[in-house]
């Protein structure tokens, strides 16, 4: 096999490398550039939640229009995360990551003049616009490196270019928000990102590795989106996937505040403690993530390490967060929520590898971003029902501490349903029955 993919490059013909055993030259390299994209994208996303008391006292606003810009940011995420999937089939992702990135950097700049709540609101709606594709056309980029075996790792690493996005931006952009103003903050974030478009443009190139047909009919096979769209695999792994981006969403909108607003730190100590989750979360999902694959490489079937093993995680970190309105201790109460809502971030990991293992890779990208914006709708409903419990409550904390409680009872049934219903080796054989060969593809799809 690989003496023929070998043969082909030779030949200068334009056929895919066919899988291998071993990442392609230079899989590691572009592992890296797509983990710094991933950590620009959270480092953007946290900002909101970094600064929501220094907005919340300039623009004079209520818990439920702070919630409101929190949610905003998903908007259009869904929907242009599907749309761009379906491009990414047929367009090189090089381009759609460039565009993605260039949008993110400018849509900044507005943030250093005067803002109003309509100004903020725009710009997250339009950063969500283009960061919603981020996830899933960053994996499908990935995985044109990488064979499924292997996978494990460097998702893991491009997925944890959110937590480092986080530990490493927010210390820097609470030292801007105290020193400067939370403008500048937003401010940095745009010049960051624009020197990452730098770096892509010289460096970033297309993987060429294809992976091996689901049914075996040929590499150009499809299989109906009726029948991907309702595989229970999938299926459960979006409903663990759901419950964990809410908790998610709560920590980039949230946590902060919570600290600030609800606990009593100052915006320094709090912004700085803001970190915490991310650093938890950094462990998790590195350790879950290679112990994945590890069970994968040995032979462990997909049902265990990539539905069992991460579900359960997802199910005991739901445990944990009732017990926040239990305790008095702040210091508790932060540890049971960084436990509780990081604690199964593996799924996150999982989700995309679930996805691909069960996609023909001609419809792979467009059901990486289905399948993660039904995950991110969480962040839409998740900071406004946040914001209306704080605004209803009788103190603050109060709110909080209710939404993190509802929070644990839909991690606990998301976690229930992947332990039950992910079971990728026998969804995998029933889609085959349904897989059929298609026409040849555009040249610009069989390149990329």
């Amino acid at each position: 096999m690989r003496h023929q993919a070998r043969r082909n490059r030779a030949e200068g013909s334009n056929a895919d490398v066919t899988a291998l055993d071993r990442p392609l030259k230079g899989a590691w390299g572009m592992t890296t550039l797509l983990f710094l994209f991933m950590l620009i994208n959270f480092a953007d996303k946290v900002v909101v939640g970094l600064a929501a008391q220094p907005i919340i006292k300039e623009l004079n606003l209520a818990p439920e229009q702070f919630g409101l810009i929190g949610s905003s940011f998903f908007f259009l995420f869904a929907i242009s995360a599907v749309a761009v999937g379906f491009l990414s089939n047929r367009v090189q992702t090089r381009h759609t990551l460039l565009v993605m990135a260039i949008v993110w950097s400018l849509v900044q700049f507005p943030m250093l003049g005067t803002v109003s709540i309509e100004v903020l609101i725009a710009s997250r709606i339009i950063l969500g616009a283009g960061e919603g594709p981020a996830g899933p056309v960053a994996t499908h980029a990935l995985y044109k490196w990488f064979p499924d075996s292997l996978r494990g790792l460097p998702t893991a690493i491009i997925a944890q270019g959110s937590a480092l996005g986080v530990i490493i931006a927010v210390p820097t952009l609470n030292w801007i928000i105290v020193t400067y103003s939370w403008h500048w903050a937003f401010g940095a974030l745009g010049i960051v990102g624009l020197l990452w478009c730098v770096l892509w443009v010289i460096y970033g190139r297309e993987g060429t590795l294809v992976d091996p047909p689901v049914s075996g009919t040929g590499s150009n096979e499809r299989i109906p989106y009726r029948y991907l769209l309702t595989c229970p695999s999938i299926l459960a792994a979006c409903c663990a996937g759901f419950a964990s981006y809410w908790g998610l969403a709560l920590g980039l909108t949230w946590f902060t505040s919570y600290l600030v607003a609800g606990l009593g730190f100052s915006q320094k100590v709090g912004g700085n403690l803001t970190i915490l989750p991310w650093i938890f979360g950094l462990i998790v999902v590195m350790g879950g993530g290679y112990i994945s694959q590890r069970l994968k490489t040995r032979r462990v079937s997909s049902r265990l390490s990539r539905g069992a093993f991460p579900a359960a995680t997802v199910i005991l970190g739901g445990c944990a967060l009732p017990f926040i309105a239990q305790v008095a201790s702040p210091e508790a109460k932060i540890a049971l929520l960084v436990f509780g809502a990081a604690f199964g971030s593996t799924i996150f990991v999982v989700i995309p590898m679930i996805v691909s293992e069960l996609t023909p890779q001609p419809q792979r990208a467009a059901m990486l971003a289905i399948t993660t914006s039904v995950v991110t709708l969480a962040g839409v409903i998740a900071p406004l029902a946040m914001g209306s419990m704080i605004e209803t409550s009788a103190t603050p904390l109060v709110g909080y501490e209710r939404g993190y409680t509802i929070l644990g009872g839909l991690l606990i049934v998301g976690g229930l349903i992947g332990l039950l219903f992910i079971r990728p080796e026998a969804d995998r054989k029933r889609l085959a029955a349904h897989a059929v060969l298609a026409g040849p593809l555009p040249i610009q799809a069989a390149r990329a």
